[in-house]
């Protein structure tokens, strides 16, 4: 059964020889092909080889377009710095006063560097490796974006300073990223992923006035472009475990710290459930017992519809044999 074969059948319900491994890798698949990580992040190619590699050599099922949440807002005009070494970096943000709100243009994204990047590195997945691995690009979600121009510290203020124009800016965010979204499916990616961090730090009431809507929006638009959609808040989001599922998504993160078991309940006969094991303390930090364990906590925890990884980016400097430990557990006890 190859990896695109085992997803797709997982996302049914149907039997497959293993539950499929979706550990995210970004830092981790740069030193594993040895560039720096400004290289992964500006050349699509580095970020292909990195991802083939990684999943040929560690059981991943899926492929990854996803390297740092600033693609859309190096698009929008966002001053981005890129450490030799490092993650990307926005220390100034774009949008400081509301009164610049009509600076932003969206802008279709084979006319910013940084989305054609991503839309390269689907175009060559396509080429290289769609028949075996489904592939996955990436968006920000409209509150994420919405924190990455603005702060999220500040966003927090809007809520109650300036709840209108914090609306204006999320519909301009999500208008970005349903485009951007339209044109990696029309390059050829299966699924969408949706990062939307900055939504665990908020509670149900703004979630469902804020956050919710646009994440459906987005969601729908996916789905009418024929790909899947899968939904990354990381973080504690257990305060919205009941609400997360009404976005439609047909996959959502769950990361370390929320009941895998009860997110698996919650989501029976709507969607899908990928995690949750701790990718520091356990992947980074653990041994490959600590790995084992954790491992085989998450597939008792979760049902036939139940993805595997981590509950976040597995860390750079992760060893391999940790590593082959999750697809070990996962192809001895199906």
């Amino acid at each position: 059964m190859t990896p695109r074969e085992r997803v797709f059948k997982t996302l049914k319900g149907e039997t497959v020889d293993k539950l499929p491994n979706l550990n995210i890798i970004m830092t981790f698949a740069a030193n594993y092909v040895g560039v720096p990580y400004k290289k992964y992040v500006t050349d699509y190619r580095y970020l292909v080889e990195g991802n083939i590699k990684c999943c040929d050599r560690f059981g991943i099922d899926m492929v990854s377009a996803i390297s740092d949440p600033f693609r859309e807002t190096y698009g929008f005009g966002a001053n981005i710095i890129f450490p030799e070494d490092d993650v990307p970096k926005c220390t100034d943000f774009l949008l400081k006063d509301y009164s610049d709100i009509n600076k932003l243009k969206v802008i279709k994204p084979g006319e910013s560097v940084r989305m054609e990047d991503r839309l390269k590195a689907i175009e060559m997945y396509r080429t290289d490796v769609k028949d075996r691995y489904p592939v996955l690009g990436w968006v920000e979600g409209a509150f994420a974006e919405a924190a990455d121009l603005r702060g999220v510290n500040q966003i927090m203020f809007d809520f109650y300073e300036e709840p209108g124009v914090l609306m204006e800016l999320l519909e301009i965010c999500n208008e970005q990223a349903r485009l951007f979204a339209e044109e990696q499916i029309k390059a050829g990616a299966d699924f969408i992923g949706v990062g939307d961090a900055a939504a665990s730090l908020i509670g149900p009431q703004k979630y469902k006035e804020f956050v919710l809507p646009f994440e459906k929006e987005l969601i729908k638009t996916i789905h009418k472009n024929g790909a899947k959609a899968k939904l990354h808040i990381c973080g504690n989001i257990t305060s919205i475990l009941d609400i997360i599922a009404d976005t439609g998504a047909d996959m959502i993160d769950i990361d370390w710290m929320v009941d895998f078991r009860e997110a698996n309940r919650l989501f029976k006969g709507k969607c899908s459930a990928c995690g949750n094991f701790d990718p520091v303390e356990i992947m980074l930090r653990g041994s490959v017992q600590d790995v084992r364990r954790a491992v085989e906590k998450c597939v008792a925890d979760g049902n036939n519809t139940t993805f595997i990884a981590a509950g976040c980016e597995i860390p750079k400097l992760t060893t391999a044999e940790n590593m082959l430990m999750v697809d070990e557990v996962l192809k001895s006890i199906i």
